[in-house]
């Protein structure tokens, strides 16, 4: 049980796990802060949180729990924000989807406090954003991705374990060059993707009565590139070295299908639909929720 939570960033990911936490019964108060007071306000009213803060640094003070659910670009300013109220028994922890920027900020900011981090990473999420859209059940069967390193407290990573089992989590840790790598290539890459198809068809003259005329599988598809410009914005640039590499590796695959569309052949064009055809049969996604 933990006595307050101090939450930076009160959208989504903030807000569902201020929620969860409460419903858990691990948290007896939570003070919140958003650079938006209006945000801030929403989510009082919306019982999320219980106290309004006016800065980052008053929403921890006093708080043993804190969570960093802020777009990754701002991190570091909000860890130099908090860090003269970080104690050796604060568990503070992000959810932001890259990693060893983050890590980086938090050892830049936090210094004699960075053991007190423990990073982290939900694979959760929705296409839309906002205090509005908080899900109470956002994270009941995810997975969460720790990555601490060397430097990290092991009574932090252990409490921060504990919390993320208590809502429901499956718990695995690696290295934040390994999550990056990782994730480059299976959730960074597709936005990528995705943004960049909507963008092209929309730049066809006759783009917009195309999309009239599609169906099941291209709104399944293209689903994602309606997610937050700012959030993606910020972890298209922080992973950009690991991005570009599986950007290379899409291009080439996809220009050797090209090729055998341009020569006609059909035979091994089928093999190679056929192969991964098999590969995403028998695939198995953690949960059958949303993730994202």
């Amino acid at each position: 049980m933990f006595e307050q939570l101090g939450l930076i960033g009160c959208g989504l990911m903030g807000s569902s796990f201020a929620l969860a936490l409460k419903r858990a019964g691990l948290v007896k108060r939570v003070v919140g802060y958003s650079k938006s007071p209006s945000t801030t306000e929403r989510a009082r009213q919306m019982g999320v949180i219980d106290v309004e803060a006016p800065s980052a640094l008053l929403a921890v003070s006093g708080a043993d729990i804190v969570l960093l659910a802020i777009p990754v670009a701002a991190t570091e300013a909000a860890f130099k924000a908090i860090r003269h109220l970080v104690g050796p028994n604060t568990l503070v922890m992000d959810v932001g989807s890259t990693k060893r920027d983050v890590v980086e900020a938090a050892r830049n900011a936090l210094r004699e406090h960075f053991g007190s981090f423990v990073p982290c990473h939900p694979i959760a999420g929705k296409e839309v954003s906002g205090v509005e859209h908080a899900d109470v059940d956002l994270y009941a069967g995810k997975q969460v991705i720790l990555t601490p390193v060397e430097g990290t407290f092991a009574s932090q990573l252990q409490k921060a374990t504990a919390v993320w089992t208590a809502l429901g989590c499956h718990v695995v840790q690696m290295s934040p060059q390994a999550h990056d790598a990782a994730y480059a290539a299976v959730s960074h890459l597709p936005h990528l993707i995705a943004f960049a198809l909507i963008n092209g068809i929309q730049s066809q003259p006759d783009g917009k009565n195309y999309m009239t005329l599609a169906g099941t599988g291209f709104r399944d598809f293209t689903r994602i590139a309606a997610s937050d410009p700012q959030m993606w914005r910020d972890i298209l640039i922080a992973n950009r070295e690991e991005l570009l590499v599986q950007s290379a590796i899409f291009q080439q695959a996809l220009q050797f299908l090209e090729q055998l569309i341009s020569t006609g052949n059909s035979d091994a064009l089928e093999s190679l639909i056929g192969q991964a055809s098999e590969t995403r049969a028998n695939w198995r996604v953690f949960s059958q929720k949303s993730n994202k």
